[in-house]
Parts: C-alpha cells; structure tokens; sequence
C-alpha cells in the first residue's frame, strides 16, 4: 500500500491545499491530512477547527484520514507506516523552500518527498492570504472549500 502523508498546518484549509489532496488521492492509496501542532505558532483557527474544516472537505473520502502531530515530520511517518511526504509547489520559492526540507527529511530517513504543481487558478492562493482577507472582513469564500466557514 502506497500512503502518503500530507502536513501541515491549514491555518485554514484553502483550496490549494484542497486541489493537492484530491489529486494526491489518485497517486497514493491512503492519504493521510497530517496536522501538525507547533506550541510556538500563533494559530487563527484552534485545532479542532482546522480538523473539522478538513474533515468536512473530505467526508466520504474513505483514502483520506485526518491526524495531528508533534515534532519531527519523518518520525510521525515512521509512526503511522508511511513512506512518501507530499507537498504542494506553487512557486519558485517553494521549490527552493521544500527541496532543503525534502534533502533533510531523506538523511533523516528512508521517506521520500513527492511534490504536485498547485493547479495554476490555485496558485496565489495561501493560508496566510486568507488570513489576512477574513482578519479584514473580506470574502474568502472564493479561496476555501465551503467546509471552510468563520465568524470571526
């Protein structure tokens, strides 16, 4: 079996993340939403938020599982059986971004990183940006999936 996991923080869930998941779906037999909790982060959305938006986006998609972690991203691999890391690219800066963190996680480990080109209507899209449009009382309904509802 192929699985994958998917981390992240979905500070909230956009529909670039969205656009990764259901195309990683048709690569990996199991795709697993990888949550991570960073103690030292300053989150918009609790943690059961950014879970209830994804599983909501996903219900009924019996190759994804939704799952939070703590530390390194190749030892929470190791913990639920999964070879390959995905990871969506957007831009140039990315690339550079995630190819140093694809290097270490393989001299980490055994765990190979498998990168997906965010579909180029998806592309400008970010957690941050949509964070910035609702902490301004702008429409964001056009960047996340419709799970993704606030009232903040």
């Amino acid at each position: 079996m192929r699985r994958a996991i998917f981390p992240g923080s979905f500070d909230p869930l956009t529909l670039g993340h969205y656009d990764i998941i259901m195309r990683g779906i048709t690569v990996f037999d199991e795709l697993i939403i990888a949550i991570g909790k960073n103690a030292d982060k300053k989150y918009m959305f609790s943690l059961e938020e950014r879970m209830h938006f994804i599983s909501e986006a996903f219900k009924g998609e019996k190759q994804i599982k939704v799952l939070t972690y703590e530390g390194l991203t190749v030892d929470f691999c190791k913990k639920v059986d999964a070879d390959y890391i995905l990871r969506g690219l957007r831009n140039p800066g990315d690339f550079e971004f995630e190819k140093s963190i694809a290097h270490t996680n393989r001299k980490l480990s055994e765990i190979e990183t498998v990168f997906l080109l965010t579909s180029s209507g998806k592309s400008y899209i970010s957690s941050s940006i949509v964070r910035d449009v609702i902490r301004n009382g702008g429409d964001y309904t056009g960047l996340v999936p419709d799970s993704v509802r606030v009232s903040k």
